[in-house]
């Protein structure tokens, strides 16, 4: 099968392609052909090395976490997938080998999938996972907003803040967002109220909430929470997906939880959330995708497609 595959640890100059046996089905687990795979920062980390003291890592490596595609065929210890079902996929494991997204095929333990939702196409589909478990269990399990309470979301028009301003909106909390002008019509879409970034961001919040947020998600880092302490009221509840070691704030990383993973399809199943894809690349430009990730400023999920 195609796959593209890093032999050693770097940049994006580090991909390449290369012909790999199907994957083995083992008894609880699931032969996907994979139809798209979104990129993430945690990936181009791995691949750079930066985790290379606490995850094991086997050569070739075929990256990608998050993937969507088709089962082709499911082990005896798997009966809820079919030949045929549509799933989406948050496969990262323990260890770091040939079995990642950017493939035509994937082997991946029953448990690091559910179906996917009708409504979202494959690309769509792939950006989900990483980026909306991440937003769903940080608002949902850590902030916990109730109807009415007002959210501060930093960088709300990115990946995983876009997803997490729409779990609380659905939560039926007020949300504002921080972002670049360019995307505040996009924030308005998705019933989130925008403020722009930089010098003045904490006036600009409390023009809209005097009394300050209640709860704050950080998906911006950079030092954001503490340039705007005073955007967020005295005990607000404050989680940050992008710093660690604020006093006060609480870390989220996402942790696979497969009720999580069900209760975050559902929503998207029921047109509560929506995943933006900003950049679609073909397989073999992999490279490509990982540079422009790299980048910045793409509007939404960068996605590798394999035809």
């Amino acid at each position: 099968m195609r796959a593209m595959v890093y032999r050693r640890y770097g940049g994006p100059e580090v991909l390449e392609p290369a012909e790999l046996p199907e994957p083995k089905v083992g008894v609880d687990s699931v032969l996907v052909r994979v139809r798209a795979a979104a990129l993430n920062p945690a990936d181009a980390a791995c691949q750079a090395g930066a985790l290379d003291a606490s995850v094991e890592t086997y050569f070739p490596v075929v990256p990608g976490w998050d993937i969507a595609g088709e089962v082709v065929r499911a082990g005896p210890g798997a009966p809820e997938f079919a030949p045929g079902d549509a799933v989406i996929g948050y496969i990262r494991g323990e260890v770091q080998r040939a079995h990642g997204g950017f493939a035509e095929s994937v082997a991946a333990d029953v448990r690091t999938l559910v179906h996917k939702p009708a409504g979202l196409g494959w690309t769509e589909a792939a950006g989900l996972p990483l980026a909306g478990l991440t937003a769903y269990q940080a608002v949902t399990h850590v902030l916990a907003p109730t109807a009415g309470e007002t959210v501060l979301v930093h960088a709300a028009a990115g990946g995983v803040g876009s997803l997490a301003a729409q779990v609380a909106v659905a939560r039926g909390a007020r949300v504002i967002g921080s972002a670049s002008p360019g995307n505040h019509p996009y924030l308005r879409s998705l019933g989130v109220e925008p403020v722009a970034y930089g010098p003045g961001l904490t006036d600009r919040v409390r023009a809209l909430a005097p009394g300050g947020a209640d709860a704050v998600m950080d998906a911006a880092g950079r030092g954001t929470l503490v340039a705007t302490a005073g955007a967020a009221r005295p005990g607000a509840r404050v989680v940050s997906v992008a710093e660690t070691g604020l006093p006060g704030v609480r870390t989220h990383f996402c942790r696979l939880d497969h009720a999580d993973f069900t209760a975050l399809a559902a929503m998207a199943r029921e047109g509560r959330i929506a995943v933006r894809v900003g950049a679609v690349f073909p397989l073999e430009r992999a490279a490509d995708a990982q540079r422009a990730l790299a980048a910045g400023g793409v509007p939404g999920r960068v996605v590798v497609e394999i035809a």
